[in-house]
């Protein structure tokens, strides 16, 4: 899908990349720490969502301050910054009205927003979201061996060769994606920051803690969350609709923290987001969108998972073989 990359200048005088795909009523989605405008688009992991979005919709995405094609340099990381730069692009923009779609990291600035600005924010959408950070949450000793590990591999491994510093972040991510989707998140990391840059923004997530804001939205709000979330656990969906008044919770059968296309989970993901938004659900594949060697890798990568599929496959090598063979025999024979 085609797009064109604009810039919008913060009050602070940062440079925030954005691009505006599709077309119809608007939906913005708030950035998080693995955004890149670019990549976005290509990646199995981000694209079918994004596109999904855009099918009925014009989506707003832009990259934070510090990552993507956003300024790296000289800019300050912290919660109250993301905020203020969310209110800089829809103003920008010249958006008076939308939909507003927070994914993980971005579900506590759309929780902000929407709770700051009402009047703005037609449909809350929160995805894999929290509302607080590891240093505020339970088992806080616990919680900071965490904080201090997952510091310690941004800062040690994040741009290396080496993708198991990497790694430790996909496992909780798409713990059951391939090994294909798996290396491809790994890539997406290292070019989303610089290892630097990712260490301040894990530490500027882990101090975050929106709980207050809950009972202020009065947004209607749709709360999506895998129950076997490794990353986000499911308890933090069941806290955000408890908060929320007239929240809807749809629990995702996934240990995804990002639900994949290819898993039944994504197709009640677009159902409930198309359902809650009024929208035509889509029929047929809903990956169909994504480019067709995406869509061929993907079914490959599927069947390859599946042993019977793998068992017949050997077997029909064998009698191929066997075929070939009593051919030989039957000239030689002659």
């Amino acid at each position: 899908m085609q797009q064109h990359i604009q810039y919008c200048t913060t009050s602070d005088g940062i440079r925030l990349a954005y691009s505006i795909i599709g077309r119809g009523s608007p939906i913005v989605r708030a950035p998080h720490w693995f955004s890149h405008l670019e990549h976005d688009l290509e990646s199995p992991v981000f694209s079918p969502l994004l596109v999904g979005c855009a099918r009925q919709h014009s989506l707003l995405r832009y990259d934070a301050r510090g990552i993507g094609l956003s300024q790296r340099d000289d800019v300050e990381i912290s919660f109250d910054k993301w905020v203020s730069d969310l209110e800089a692009i829809v103003d920008h923009a010249k958006l008076d009205r939308f939909v507003l779609l927070g994914l993980s990291q971005g579900a506590a600035q759309a929780i902000a927003y929407a709770s700051r600005h009402p009047e703005r924010v037609t449909h809350l959408i929160i995805c894999g979201g929290f509302t607080r950070g590891l240093l505020h949450r339970e088992n806080p000793e616990k919680q900071k061996e965490t904080f201090e590990l997952s510091c310690a591999l941004v800062r040690n491994g994040w741009g290396s060769d080496d993708e198991s510093y990497r790694q430790f972040f996909t496992s909780q991510f798409i713990p059951n994606a391939s090994k294909e989707l798996q290396h491809l998140l790994n890539e997406m990391q290292r070019v989303a920051a610089t290892p630097q840059m990712a260490e301040r923004f894990v530490r500027a997530i882990a101090d975050i803690d929106v709980t207050r804001e809950l009972p202020r939205i009065k947004t209607p709000t749709l709360v999506l969350h895998s129950t076997g979330d490794l990353r986000a656990p499911y308890s933090f969906a069941q806290e955000i609709a408890a908060g929320i008044s007239g929240a809807r919770l749809v629990p995702l059968d996934s240990r995804n923290h990002i639900v994949l296309a290819d898993e039944p989970a994504y197709r009640v993901m677009s159902d409930g987001i198309t359902d809650f938004l009024g929208d035509n659900r889509m029929r047929g594949p809903l990956w169909g969108a994504a480019p067709f060697f995406q869509r061929l890798d993907a079914a490959v990568g599927s069947l390859q998972r599946n042993w019977l599929v793998k068992l017949v496959v050997i077997a029909g090598t064998l009698v191929s073989a066997g075929l070939a063979f009593f051919q030989l025999w039957r000239m030689l024979a002659r």
